[in-house]
């Protein structure tokens, strides 16, 4: 389990390595179900067979993409008590519409992976496409073939070969006509997957408020806050827990320690929506909270660690890793 936390992290301090190990996964996992685990029927269950193979799978990583996104965690939370905060505006729902479609892209990326390499293999496309039954793709397969009419009788039995009836070079050459079909459907989705991301992306950093090197520092601040936000909450909550387990045992009262209010909390963990404003670069919840609502011993405000001199812009699609901490765009 350790090791497979560390692989976790690896692959969420780098985007492209997380993206190359999700890929590299789901298609290695897309290999070994087709060839250990998928045994195509060769009966009326064929297309039903193939279809759970090709789509169930990928709509198992969509959750799980969903479930391992801290975006889908921050939005959810507390959102049945406080669903004005969502959607009591149209500004708000616009936020949430540009939210959720950060939260699709990133978890369709493992679906959509299985799917193209699914349709590349060719496995599960010809077992679900014997086992339509439709007249108009067994005339698209069969017609014109020897022996048309035992072709369109025992389509289902041709990904196992079992049929004797047709010859064995009649159902290779439909064998493999649906395997070609599948895989041009295979390319267009990776290339239409490739194209959509270069777009969102490319729109993305042109309506960016700030430049190249600005934003790779904004993305190492969050990998950096994330990972000691980790290591003080741990060691804050291994003190307090000490502290009270001393305190229950030894019957004394408990030492003061200082720990953020319920306020300070909500405030902290909501989705990034605060702007770059003249004098102002908050890189996150957190970094706003401590230089905008924190007050010194003395009750004055704490002054600005962090100054430009910048026009007010919007915070846009393309820089919204800086909820997800590790996770970057």
């Amino acid at each position: 389990m350790d090791k497979f936390k560390t692989v976790i992290n690896i692959a969420n301090k780098q985007t492209s390595l997380g993206f190359g190990l999700v890929a590299l996964v789901t298609a290695g996992g897309e290999q070994i179900f087709s060839t250990v685990v998928f045994k195509c029927p060769c009966n009326q269950l064929n297309f039903i067979y193939g279809l759970v193979f090709l789509l169930v799978p990928a709509l198992a990583l969509l959750t799980l993409g969903l479930i391992m996104s801290k975006k889908t965690w921050k939005l959810v939370t507390g959102l049945c008590l406080h669903r004005k905060k969502v959607c009591g505006s149209c500004g708000q729902a616009k936020s949430l519409a540009m939210v959720l479609f950060q939260i699709s892209t990133m978890a369709f990326m493992a679906p959509m992976t299985w799917i193209a390499v699914a349709l590349l293999n060719g496995v599960f496309t010809e077992c679900a496409m014997t086992g339509t039954n439709t007249t108009l793709l067994n005339n698209h397969l069969c017609k014109g073939r020897e022996k048309e009419a035992d072709c369109v009788k025992k389509l289902h039995t041709f990904p196992c070969g079992k049929d004797g009836t047709v010859p064995k070079d009649v159902r290779e050459e439909v064998l493999l006509t649906l395997r070609a079909e599948s895989q041009v459907l295979g390319w267009l989705l990776i290339a239409s997957i490739i194209l959509s991301h270069l777009v969102v992306t490319c729109v993305g950093r042109c309506w960016s408020p700030v430049s190249y090197l600005q934003l790779k520092f904004w993305r190492l601040y969050a990998q950096e806050e994330s990972s000691a936000l980790d290591s003080q909450s741990a060691e804050h909550a291994r003190a307090l827990a000490k502290r009270n387990i001393e305190s229950f045992f030894s019957k004394t009262q408990p030492e003061d320690i200082q720990t953020p209010s319920k306020l300070d909390w909500e405030k902290v963990s909501s989705l990034y929506k605060y702007r770059f404003k003249n004098k102002k670069q908050h890189y996150s919840n957190l970094h706003h909270f401590v230089e905008m609502e924190m007050d010194t011993q003395d009750g004055l405000m704490r002054n600005f660690s962090v100054k430009s001199t910048g026009s007010n812009h919007p915070i846009p699609a393309a820089l919204g890793f800086v909820d997800d901490g590790p996770e970057t765009i």
